[in-house]
């Protein structure tokens, strides 16, 4: 995987506990397009702390372009802000 770590528009829900769990994202791609993504399977799921920022990270599959693709995602918690970490 590459690290990429690009601000996505994602559409998600959380459960009872809190916790985020993510259904759709948008990312823009180099040529000014929006590619639309469907989370099709979250693989795992923690809490990690960078640099005393919490964060959730999602490791991910989708159908991407008709290949088939692992990514990371992440949640950062204080900022409300989502980040395609590695594709």
């Amino acid at each position: 995987m590459k690290v990429v770590v690009k601000p996505i528009e994602m559409i998600s829900y959380t459960n009872r506990e809190g916790v985020p769990r993510p259904v759709k994202f948008r990312v823009e791609s180099e040529d000014k397009t929006f590619l639309t993504i469907k989370v099709d399977k979250v693989i795992q799921t923690e809490l990690e702390k960078y640099a005393g920022n919490r964060m959730y990270k999602f490791r991910c599959q989708s159908i991407i372009s008709g290949t088939e693709k692992i990514y990371e995602i992440k949640y950062e918690i204080d900022t409300c802000k989502w980040i395609l970490y590695k594709i």
